[in-house]
This record gives C-alpha cells, sequence and structure tokens, in this order.
C-alpha cells in the first residue's frame, strides 16, 4: 500500500506512531541535565523529590517531546526523503496530527512549567520558544550548520541544568554553576553536528546548511570533535582553579576515553557517528554528573 493511500485511509493516529513521533530515546539528555542542576545547587534532593520529578517529567517527556514533534511536523518533507517511514510521512500520523501534537503539548508544557515557580516557568517557556524557532518558518535556526545545533545544546544541556539549578534554591545559580551549564551545552553543539549526519541527503537536497553539508562529512566530524573537547577542557582547568582537583582528574579521564572514541569515529565518520553517539556521548554526560558533584562539593 501506497504513503498516499494510507494518508487517505486513516483519520486519527496510530497509537504507537504518535509514540514514535515524540522519540523517547531523545528525552534522556534534557532530564539528565536538569538532574545534574539539581545536584549541583547542593541542595537537599531528598526533601524535593515531588519537584525533581516533575522537573524530570517536563524536561524529556513533555518539554523534549513535544520539541521533536515540531520539528518532525516542520521536517514532514525532508522526512519523505530520508526517513519516509518515520510517522508522518508514512501516513501513521494523518493529517494535521503531527501539529496539533505539538501544540498541545506546548501548552502542557507551559502549564506543568508554571507549577514550578516563576524560575521554572521562565525556563519552559524560552525552551518552548527555542524548539519552534528552531524548527519553524521563517525563523528555523535548523537551517543554519551554527545556529542550529548551538541552539539545541544549549537547550538540551544548558537551559535544563540552569533550571534544575534554580528550581530547587528558589533563586538565581551560582556563578559557577552557570558557567559550567554553558560549557556543556557549547560542547552538545558537536554532538548535535554528528546527528546530522543521518539527514544529509535530505539536508542537500532541502537547503539545509548543516555542517555535514557544506564541510563535508570528514570535515565536519573533525570540528565537532573540537568543539566538544575544547569546553571540557575548561571545565577540567576550572576545578582545578576552585578546588575540586579529583573531580577535574575524573572528568579528564572520561575526556581521553572520548578522544580514543573519536579517532575510532574519525575513520568513517558517517558510517561511525552512531556508533559514537551511543559510546563517546555517554562519556561526555558521565562527566557532567561528575562535574555537578563536583559544584555541589563547594557549597
Amino acid at each position: 500500500m501506497s504513503i498516499s493511500t494510507v494518508t487517505a485511509s486513516r483519520k486519527y493516529p496510530d497509537p504507537t506512531a504518535l509514540l514514535t513521533l515524540i522519540k523517547p530515546i531523545t528525552w534522556f539528555p534534557p532530564m539528565w541535565a536538569f538532574l545534574c542542576g539539581a545536584v549541583s545547587s547542593g541542595a537537599a534532593v531528598a526533601g524535593s523529590w515531588g519537584v525533581v520529578v516533575l522537573g524530570i517529567l517536563l524536561a524529556g517527556p513533555v518539554v523534549c517531546g513535544m520539541s521533536q514533534a515540531a520539528n518532525d511536523w516542520c521536517d514532514r518533507h525532508v522526512d519523505a526523503i530520508n526517513e519516509p517511514d518515520r510517522p508522518i510521512p508514512s501516513g501513521r500520523v494523518p493529517g494535521r496530527w503531527g501539529l496539533w501534537v505539538a501544540l498541545a503539548m506546548s501548552a502542557l508544557s507551559l502549564a506543568i512549567g508554571w507549577l514550578l515557580g516563576p524560575w521554572g516557568f521562565g525556563a519552559t517557556c524560552l525552551a518552548v520558544l527555542a524548539a519552534w524557532a528552531y524548527s519553524a518558518e521563517p525563523v528555523r535556526l535548523k537551517r543554519s550548520g551554527i545556529l542550529g545545533p548551538g541552539l539545541v545544546g544549549l537547550s538540551y544541556e544548558t537551559l535544563p541544568w540552569f533550571t534544575g539549578a534554580a528550581v530547587l534554591t528558589a533563586g538565581a545559580p551560582r556563578i559557577e554553576i552557570v558557567i559550567i551549564a554553558l560549557l556543556y551545552g557549547i560542547g552538545a553543539h558537536g554532538i548535535m553536528t554528528l546527528n546530522d549526519f543521518k539527514a544529509l541527503d535530505g539536508d542537500r537536497q532541502t537547503g539545509v546548511k548543516s555542517l555535514p553539508v557544506t564541510m563535508g562529512p570528514n570535515a565536519a566530524a573533525r570540528t565537532a570533535c573540537w568543539v566538544m573537547a575544547a569546553p571540557q577542557v575548561v571545565v577540567v582547568t576550572l576545578l582545578a582553579l576552585w578546588g575540586p582537583v579529583w573531580h577535574g582528574v575524573a572528568i579528564a579521564a572520561l575526556l581521553l576515553a572520548q578522544v580514543w572514541a573519536m579517532v575510532v569515529m574519525l575513520e568513517d565518520p558517517k558510517a561511525k557517528a552512531p556508533w559514537y553517539n551511543g559510546t563517546g556521548v555517554l562519556l561526555y554526560i558521565s562527566g557532567m554528573m561528575v562535574a555537578a558533584f563536583a559544584l555541589r562539593s563547594m557549597v
């Protein structure tokens, strides 16, 4: 049965396709970053589990899920080239259901953010705006290989980290927390660049100027590695200056393991970028939690 026939014959979405639409596999990074923020704040997490759990659910299934639905709706023409079996181009989420899901989840995000107080609500407003600015016309920052991954990195790592710390302390996080969260968000630009490899053909045909398109796979992969590694070097240096030296040593060891994985990935970036996302990225986010405990020890 053709895609057009499926689309024409279905009025309501397939429930499993709706789950695919909001991509549960993408929820973990912002959930982890929110938890890092909560840990780094120095507040008593054990006495605030309700807030922590609500913040984690907001960062992952709700806000990140919303951003994925919005992205799939705005990318439905690109996905028809790259991944025609995805929920919207395949017709399993027919008509404008993808748009309605994204809009409904945007409203739900703001409602839950309101429950987390002024800092949580303000951060949620920024996250919702960022999600639509990344995907939707006329802004569509996704078209830029610099601005697009940069916005996603800051939204996936820096913003939820900042939010976790702010919500737990009911105030602005310490400057050290802001700096570390910002560094890890900048480094995530490289992770997002590697993620763009899977859409290389569709991006070329639809005018999305990702770094793999504009620089070529090899140069883009090398750039991504430098962008991921450099902020971690700064984190290690800052921790050595601030006092938690052994936490910095642990992050340096994790970085060396990432360098090994980078060398393997650079042998064939287009083929091995997905492998790196399952190995090097795990080491990267492990360093985030080590840094969070380092910041906690400074309170």
